[in-house]
């Protein structure tokens, strides 16, 4: 997959494989459990959303699919190779967009990809595929600008470019919108969705809407466990149980409650504030598999009343993801196998120590632009 250039004419994916496999993955320092036994697999062409509550060790299981970290037991594939057995082969299936894009500040975007496809021995010809990169992720008219003078937007830009130099089967991004403004948001989005389309792609991110819009499938880890895995449809719909519609209804507040009670098959109804004059919003709840708009529409009727609005309360992921890591016993997958459990390694040996610290990343070391720059930046026209 490395020899096809990124803006090749779409070509029928072979056979579905599973180009990322997690089995009993455990990552332990001294007695804390960091990872605790987990498994999933990631599906050519898929993009995965990978999510969790600060602490939940979902960036320490990005930092052991990279390799920049080891794993204290249980093994990673990555297309098929061992992260710790063949860590240089591994690494080279996976394009990687940490939070903070490794970018040299002082270089131009040509000399910084440059850089980076000679750091990674790329075999592609050099010149029609940094023009390819750069056309994918709309850089190319600011690829002679130094990379400073950019702005936010298009510097995300360029890490993500860098990530796609010889054309890894595997992206891997870690919070790739952080920071952006609404625009940049949508544009950084379309291209996920568009890369999607050639990559096998895992995204992090904790703008859970942004993860609704673009993946296929989520993880949802808590507590180093695996609490859900499954699409968002599935698991906003196992999560609720429930049918929830949300209503206007112009009509006395009370009367209008006690009538909607007594309705067959509603279980629960909650009245909201008045949101017009004598105009009151309801938010009702059925049996799972009751529709009672017919009745409701009846009874509305009957009384003389009106109805101004009636949505179908469809649970969102946000509203999934807190029930799921707030405690409330919910554990959901739909991986259809794992790893058996004789392929589970033995008792970890617990660590004593956690890894050091990485050295900051080049653009990290410069915490701001200089007002200087910041104007310069300005009066070159970069994104808003």
């Amino acid at each position: 997959m490395q020899g096809r250039s990124v803006l090749s004419g779409t070509q029928q994916k072979e056979a579905i494989t599973r180009m990322i496999e997690v089995k009993h993955l455990t990552k332990q320092y001294g007695d804390k459990l960091a990872v605790n036994d987990i498994s999933f697999t990631v599906e050519d062409g898929e993009i995965l959303g990978l999510l969790g509550p600060n602490g939940a060790g979902k960036s320490t299981t990005m930092n052991m699919l990279t390799g920049y970290i080891s794993s204290t037991s249980g093994q990673a594939l990555i297309n098929g190779i061992d992260i710790l057995e063949d860590p240089i082969k591994a690494k080279a299936q996976i394009g990687y967009l940490p939070e903070l894009p490794p970018l040299y500040l002082d270089m131009t975007v040509m000399g910084y990809l440059n850089f980076v496809y000679d750091l990674k021995k790329c075999k592609l010809p050099r010149r029609s595929h940094l023009k390819d990169v750069c056309n994918l992720c709309r850089i190319s008219d600011v690829s002679g600008r130094v990379i400073k003078h950019l702005s936010k937007g298009y510097r995300q830009r360029v890490g993500l470019a860098q990530a796609l130099i010889n054309n890894p089967p595997i992206l891997i991004l870690d919070e790739p919108t952080v920071g952006l403004d609404p625009k940049q948001i949508i544009e950084i989005r379309t291209l996920v969705k568009k890369l999607g389309k050639k990559h096998t792609v895992i995204l992090s991110s904790h703008i859970l809407s942004e993860v609704q819009e673009v993946c296929d499938r989520v993880v949802i880890i808590n507590h180093g466990q695996i609490a859900a895995n499954d699409t968002i449809d599935n698991l906003s719909k196992a999560v609720s149980g429930v049918n929830r519609l949300v209503v206007r209804i112009s009509g006395p507040k009370n009367e209008v409650l006690q009538a909607i009670r007594a309705i067959d098959d509603v279980t629960k109804v909650r009245a909201d504030m008045e949101r017009e004059p004598k105009i009151f919003e309801f938010e009702i709840e059925a049996k799972p598999d009751a529709d009672i708009r017919p009745a409701l529409n009846q009874m509305v009727k009957e009384h003389g009343w009106d109805i101004y609005k009636m949505d179908l309360g469809v649970m969102t992921l946000e509203d999934a993801f807190l029930k799921i890591t707030m405690g409330e016993g919910v554990k959901l997958s739909s991986e259809k196998s794992s790893a058996p459990a004789a392929e589970k390694s033995a008792a970890p040996a617990a660590e004593t120590t956690a890894p050091e610290e990485p050295a900051a990343a080049p653009a990290e070391a410069e915490k701001a632009e200089t007002p200087a720059e910041d104007a310069a930046q300005k009066q070159e026209g970069g994104e808003a």
